[in-house]
């Protein structure tokens, strides 16, 4: 059984159906960091297409920061590329669930390698945006100068969660995203092995994040997680 093979096989985690058709590319998502805020729904509503419904757990509306290391990415016959297909990125998404698909909606999105930047912005048709990325294994910084977006944080990795809760799954285990382009909309359709989610110790965060009325400018995080990360097929974008 092959890597991906056998990442297909693994299906029971997932909230709805593997899609029909054949994957076009693959990519990991590595050594990622989780920082949750709950946010007014009357302000995220302002910041999310309207043919998008905004999901909720437990009556909460979501925002998430996410930043990991991007390796591998490449179409499902060509190899990839490390001086492309690697880069450090953040993304700031929210919670969508259309046509009973769970997914995510991407508010911004930030990219260390300016040729990477465009490839993916182009080829995606999300919204990448230029940032200056640096990470080791105990921090992550980031300085966005166009948007004046910023942050800085220092951690320690603890050990795995052994119970995760509802929210822990709602949060994470997304296996579609959302994008408006052109005034059409779109649905991107993923696959990947449950994440597998750690404690983390915040050593400090400071961070300048916002978006319309969303301002998560050092702000305190409701909830943080951190994965070692998964390996992901992607299928091709379709019509919302």
């Amino acid at each position: 059984m092959t890597e991906i093979d056998n990442i297909l096989s693994s299906i029971a985690h997932r909230p709805f159906a593997l899609p029909i058709g054949q994957w076009k590319y693959y990519q990991e998502w590595n050594n990622a960091l989780f920082f949750h805020w709950t946010i007014p729904f009357d302000i995220l509503r302002k910041c999310v297409p309207e043919n998008f419904t905004i999901d909720t757990f437990g009556g909460n509306c979501y925002v998430s920061l996410v930043a990991f290391t991007m390796q591998k990415i490449r179409p499902k016959y060509l190899p990839s590329i490390s001086l492309i297909s690697d880069f450090n990125e953040i993304n700031l998404r929210t919670y969508i669930d259309n046509d009973h698909k769970k997914g995510v909606y991407f508010l911004n999105i930030e990219a260390a390698k300016l040729f990477s930047t465009f490839i993916a912005k182009s080829l995606s048709g999300l919204p990448y945006e230029k940032s200056n990325i640096k990470r080791t294994d105990k921090s992550y910084s980031s300085e966005n100068i166009q948007n004046g977006f910023y942050l800085s944080t220092e951690f320690e990795i603890k050990q795995e969660l052994e119970h995760k809760t509802e929210l822990d799954k709602w949060l994470t285990e997304r296996y579609c995203l959302f994008l408006d382009k052109d005034k059409k909309f779109y649905r991107y359709d993923i696959h990947h092995k449950e994440w597998e989610i750690k404690n983390v110790d915040i050593k400090q965060l400071k961070l300048s994040y916002q978006i319309g009325e969303i301002n998560l400018s050092d702000r305190q995080p409701d909830l943080i997680h951190y994965s070692n990360g998964v390996k992901v097929i992607a299928w091709k974008r379709q019509k919302a």
